[in-house]
């Protein structure tokens, strides 16, 4: 008799051996296995999630941080003393790290939906784990000397908020079909319990998330207000170097309506414009005084001050990638400045009828102008023949000082209370954008309180803005927010109501089909017999090739000690071979 023995028909697999090649090396069919993960493997599955969401809220934080470029350039700037940008590297690395982790979850959830047990390779795992020790080093970093920056990510949310809910919804909705075939096993453990609890109480919290959204662009159209006026800071210091004449000029081409500067008073009494403590940023002061490159720019003369050079850093350094689009004319010119004073800005507002908002900072106690300061500002404003109505200064001072600017126009840098607003006789705040809520927005407004927004220099962030209500924002980019004729977006509340929950009854009754499918497969495949999965595997490979291998299996028996009285007999109407004590027969 011949001992049978079953016919193995292996069909290629390209896609596993893809996926598990690629995520644990293993490219050989024999090196696969179906067996459970090992608790160590579980480990680095989780690690590998976490690196993904890490990275996921790194990659959001510099998204939305765009903004706020210039101010992280200039704080390290402030600590390295020297002018580089230092967002590009971050970026970079950032979109690398998660771009590879984001690769190494995917083929991580293929082996879990295809049942291949997860085996990291080794090199993959120390790679993962330098992208979630850098990640970490990063968010370290930012939060010393960028610790404020935080609170964009809840401003951000003001307008993004609607669209991560349907991105989360639509992942935890996929991650069903996971989920599912995990818990619908014919096994029971606590394990699978705790996993549908955690799955469920994810899904109810992402349904109801729009709850706690505050969005001002969710609103009636017709109560849009009209649109906030675009303050040049510093000019527009994207297209040439801030505080300059030229800056201020491009400023007003691209629809500024008023002009922000910053005013520091000269050791001979003449105000000029300059954003840091000293000269070494933004001028030629280490070639000229090399000596005195780290000395406060406010203990130079005017005379000093205008010997120096200050466009030609920016050519240098091209701060923000736009010197590339400049014309030969316009970098000539742009290598021709001088320090601004502040007389020649405000005769440039005065020209092109606009307002002039500055920020003046005080001198040092040891500086010969400390009791003067505020007389030398007056003074140059008389002298530029603009109406005093049309300027208003941010004054860095107690409340002692506020009152000597006389005859200005005065603004708060801080958040006051209405009350203190009335007592103080300010009419308008100036404040940065995370410190402007909506509803304190509203609050100013409705009693008759202006108020200025800065940093603003991206469309979102104006968008909100703008749904907001708010009459003015500051921004170093008036080109690019002269291009945002309307909001990003506007929705009525019922419209996004409807959307909300139509969304959440199309993902409920997704996942509930999910379960329902995955309980009917998994149940369909206990129930079928193994031998008619292997017969029929086998039917289904009725080529020449199969028929090879059974006359191999055949000789194969004759070898192993068939007897001269055996006979074989294999039907021909099935495809079989006949064989008899005189041989082989078809």
């Amino acid at each position: 008799m011949v001992k049978h023995q079953p016919l193995q028909v292996y069909e290629k697999q390209v896609f596993v051996s893809f996926v598990t090649g690629i995520y644990g090396c293993r490219w050989k069919r024999y090196q696969r296995s179906q067996d459970d993960t090992s608790g160590w493997e579980c480990t680095w599955f989780l690690i590998l999630c976490s690196s993904f969401l890490l990275l996921l809220f790194w990659a959001y934080f510099w998204l939305v941080a765009q903004n706020d470029f210039n101010d992280f350039n200039w704080l390290v700037f402030n600590r390295s003393g020297e002018w580089r940008d230092e967002t590009i590297p971050i970026i970079t690395c950032t979109t690398v790290g998660f771009s590879y982790i984001t690769f190494l979850l995917i083929l991580a959830l293929f082996h879990v939906s295809l049942g291949q047990q997860l085996n990291l390779y080794w090199v993959h795992k120390i790679g993962v784990l330098a992208t979630l020790l850098t990640t970490i080093s990063g968010v370290v970093s930012v939060d010393d000397i960028w610790r404020d920056e935080w609170d964009i990510l809840l401003v951000s949310l003001q307008s993004t908020a609607p669209f991560l809910h349907i991105g989360a919804l639509a992942t935890v909705t996929a991650m069903s079909w996971l989920v599912a075939g995990y818990v619908v096993r014919k096994e029971r453990s606590n394990i699978q319990v705790m996993v549908l609890l955690i799955y469920i109480i994810i899904l109810v919290a992402v349904c109801l998330a729009p709850l706690t959204f505050t969005c001002p662009c969710i609103m009636d159209r017709h109560s849009l207000k009209q649109r906030p006026d675009i303050i040049g800071r510093r000019g527009a210091p994207m297209l040439a170097p801030e505080n300059t004449m030229v800056s201020f000029n491009r400023a007003l081409q691209h629809g500024a309506s008023s002009l922000e500067a910053d005013v520091t008073i000269s050791v001979d009494g003449v105000p000029f414009l300059m954003r840091d403590n000293t000269l070494r940023r933004t001028t030629d002061v280490r070639k000229v005084f090399p000596a005195r490159q780290y000395e406060d720019a406010s203990f130079f003369n005017w005379t000093e001050i205008r010997s120096l050079n200050a466009g030609q850093w920016f050519l240098e350094t091209d701060p923000y990638w736009t010197v590339k689009t400049l014309t030969g004319k316009d970098r000539s010119r742009i290598g021709n400045q001088t320090v601004c004073s502040l007389v020649e800005m405000l005769r440039l507002a005065s020209r092109a009828n606009s307002s002039a908002l500055l920020n003046i900072r005080k001198p040092p106690p040891e500086h010969p102008r400390y009791r003067s300061w505020f007389m030398d500002t007056l003074w140059a404003v008389q002298k530029a023949g603009i109406s005093q109505k049309r300027v208003r200064t941010v004054t860095w001072t107690p409340d002692t000082d506020r009152g000597r600017v006389r005859g200005l126009k005065q603004t708060a840098s801080e958040k006051l209370s209405v009350e203190e607003i009335r007592q103080r006789g300010i009419t308008s705040l100036t404040l940065h954008y995370s410190k402007a809520s909506h509803k304190d927005i509203q609050e100013y407004l409705a009693n008759n309180v202006s108020v200025t927004v800065y940093p603003v220099n991206e469309p979102w962030l104006y968008s909100i803005l703008w749904c907001s209500g708010v009459p003015s924002v500051s921004s170093d980019a008036p080109q690019v927010l002269r291009k945002v004729p309307y909001p990003i977006w506007l929705m009525s509340r019922n419209a996004y109501s409807f959307i909300w929950i139509t969304s959440d009854l199309v993902s409920l009754a997704i996942v509930i089909g999910i379960f329902c499918f995955q309980k009917w497969r998994i149940s369909g495949m206990q129930n079928y017999n193994p031998e008619q999965i292997m017969l029929s595997a086998v039917t289904r490979r009725s080529s020449r090739e199969v028929n090879i291998m059974k006359e191999k299996l055949i000789f194969s028996e004759l070898n192993n000690g068939l007897s001269s009285t055996d006979e074989l007999s294999l039907y021909p109407d099935n495809g079989y071979a006949r064989y008899s004590h005189g041989g082989l027969s078809r």
